[in-house]
């Protein structure tokens, strides 16, 4: 009976996870769709995004983010974030870790979703990792952000794994940008987000969301010699996070 309970409360503690995603687009959707229209009003719909969009999920569902910085992002630097991938929250989390304006890089299939697939193609760079021609215009795309004061965002698991899989294994594409284009490394610890908010549907609670914000990983002066490298170190110092946390999966 308890069970029953429990999860009858999951199911519309989830629904309203839902409203909460889609009600503020509806909502703002005029002003969003003129801000998207445009990469110079960037700027102003991430903040929407940021402050009015993410925030609200976040608290609304009753996850409290809490920082560790290590190394502060500097105002109008650009940078390239990335993190460990467990849940939808992942995002919001990220827009709510970064003031400075960025941009997702990923996957050209979330594109397809409702109302939030609109947004995401206007606003993010998809990429087809089966295609040589997407993976190029994702550089281009990419560098013309970069040169407009942005910086850029990819998980480098390139999906979210499996629920038993405590920590995938990294993609170089985030390290090759970064190298190519010589910003810093911010890699981040998301501690949290697959206990509060996995994919199992009748799973998950509210709570804090912890995030460590590691020291950045420089790439001044490196080539594509030290990708693998960078690659290894990142992940190594997410993984080791994540036990220090005592993350289980």
């Amino acid at each position: 009976m308890i069970a029953l309970i429990q999860n009858i409360g999951r199911f519309f503690w989830r629904i309203w996870f839902y409203l909460l995603v889609i009600v503020p687009i509806l909502l703002f959707f005029p002003i969003l769709l003129i801000l998207s229209a445009s990469e110079k009003f960037y700027p102003q719909f991430f903040w929407i995004a940021r402050n009015l969009w993410a925030r609200p999920i976040l608290y609304g569902m009753g996850f409290v983010p809490k920082f560790k910085k290590e190394e502060k992002i500097i105002k109008r630097k650009s940078y390239m974030l990335i993190a460990n991938h467990t849940s939808m929250t992942d995002i919001m989390l990220m827009l709510v870790a970064s003031k400075n304006p960025f941009v997702f890089v990923g996957k050209k299939e979330l594109a397809k979703l409702p109302i939030f697939g609109l947004f995401y193609k206007r606003t993010s760079i998809l990429v087809d990792r089966g295609s040589a021609r997407s993976r190029k215009a994702v550089y281009d795309s990419a560098q013309r952000r970069l040169k407009q004061g942005m910086s850029i965002c990819i998980f480098p698991e390139g999906r979210v794994p499996e629920e038993e899989v405590y920590l995938d294994l990294f993609k170089d594409g985030a390290f090759r940008l970064a190298i190519e284009h010589q910003i810093p490394i911010v890699p981040m610890t998301f501690a949290d987000n697959k206990e509060r908010f996995p994919y199992s549907f009748f799973k998950g609670s509210p709570g804090r969301m912890r995030v460590t914000i590691h020291k950045f990983l420089q790439t001044e002066g490196k080539t594509l010699e030290s990708k693998k490298e960078l690659t290894e170190t990142a992940r190594n110092i997410i993984l080791n996070e994540l036990q220090a946390y005592g993350v289980k999966s």
